[in-house]
C-alpha cells in the first residue's frame, strides 16, 4: 500500500558477485529504460562498474536466446549502453534459475525483509525504506553463504577490483515511437493519453520520450510537448490543441490549464483507454 492505492511494484536487484552487496531501487514497469536505470544506478551506488553484468532474458534486453545452442542476440539499445559503461553483458541461461541464483535470493530477501507487512506514505517514502534498509540492514548482515558482513567484504576485496565512473555521463535514454491520433484528438503511450492538435486526428505522429518529456512531431515539426505520466488510464490535455473547434472557450481546469469543454454528448467523447479499462485489454 502506497498512500491510499494498492500499487503493483517493480524491484529491481542487483548483487555484486563477490561480496553479495546489494541495490535496490522500485519501478513501476518493467521496461527497458527501468532496467538501464536500473543498472546505471547500481554502478553509482557501487562507486564503479563490473566487468560482466548477468541479466535476466527480459524482452527488452534480449531478443533472442536459444535453449539449446546458448547462442544469445541482445538487443542493440543494450549494446550501445553496455559499450557506453564499458561492461560485458552475459544472459542468464533460459529456464535454469540457478544461473542467476545470487539475484533471485536476494530479490525474495528484499521483499520478506524490506517491504513485507509495510505500508509507505509515498512512492519517495519507499524509495527512502529501501535505501536506508540497504545501507543499515543488508549491507551490515553476515551473510549466510560467505559468513562475512557485505560491507566489510567489499571494502577489503572487491572495491579496488570496479572500473571509476569518475567523468562518466548518464546514458541518455530516448524511446522513438509512431503513434496515430485518435478521434478524441489524443495519442496513447504506456496505457495513457496524450493530447494533439486536432487538426492531426488520423495522421501518423512521432513521438520521442526523454528525460520525463514526451515530444510530438508531424512532418518534422514539433507539435505538443508533455510531462510524461507514471500512472495508468491518465489523460494530459493541453487546451491550445483544441483551439478552433466550436466550443472550445469553456473555461474547465485540468492541472495544465484551462480544458475545452466537449463537443456534443460527453457520454459520446469518453477516451478510448475507458473503455478499454472496461473491456480488460485492448481491442
Amino acid at each position: 500500500m502506497i498512500g491510499d492505492e494498492n500499487v503493483k511494484v517493480y524491484l529491481f536487484v542487483a548483487t555484486l558477485g563477490y561480496s553479495r552487496r546489494l541495490y535496490i531501487r522500485p519501478f513501476r514497469n518493467e521496461r527497458q529504460e527501468s532496467w538501464f536505470a536500473g543498472v546505471e544506478g547500481a554502478f553509482r551506488h557501487f562507486g564503479g562498474v563490473t566487468e560482466e553484468v548477468l541479466l535476466d532474458n527480459d524482452r527488452g534486453l534480449v531478443a533472442r536466446h536459444d535453449r539449446l545452442t546458448r547462442e544469445v542476440e541482445f538487443n542493440a539499445r543494450l549494446h550501445a549502453f553496455a559499450k557506453h559503461w564499458g561492461f560485458r553483458p552475459r544472459a542468464c541461461a533460459p529456464y535454469r534459475a540457478r544461473t542467476k541464483g545470487k539475484d533471485e535470493r536476494g530479490v525474495g530477501y528484499a521483499k520478506k525483509n524490506a517491504i513485507a507487512g509495510r505500508r509507505f506514505e509515498s512512492w519517495p517514502a519507499l524509495e527512502a525504506h529501501l535505501e536506508e534498509w540497504v545501507r543499515d540492514v543488508a549491507d551490515q548482515r553476515v551473510h549466510g553463504t560467505t559468513g562475512e558482513v557485505p560491507i566489510e567484504r567489499f571494502r577489503r576485496a572487491e572495491a579496488g577490483a570496479l572500473r571509476s565512473i569518475a567523468g562518466v555521463p548518464p546514458f541518455e535514454m530516448a524511446r522513438g515511437l509512431v503513434r496515430k491520433v485518435q478521434a478524441d484528438c489524443v495519442i496513447e503511450i504506456d496505457s495513457n493519453a496524450y493530447s494533439v492538435p486536432w487538426r492531426l486526428i488520423g495522421e501518423s505522429v512521432r513521438v520521442v520520450i526523454a528525460g520525463g518529456m514526451l515530444r510530438v512531431s508531424h512532418a518534422g515539426h514539433e507539435v505538443a510537448v508533455h510531462h510524461r505520466r507514471n500512472g495508468r488510464f491518465e489523460r494530459v490535455v493541453d487546451p491550445l490543441h483544441f483551439d478552433g473547434i466550436v466550443g472550445s472557450g469553456a473555461k474547465a481546469h485540468s492541472e495544465m490549464g484551462p480544458v475545452p469543454d466537449p463537443i456534443g454528448p460527453p457520454e459520446l467523447l469518453r477516451p478510448l483507454l475507458e473503455y478499454e479499462r472496461l473491456v480488460g485489454g485492448r481491442w
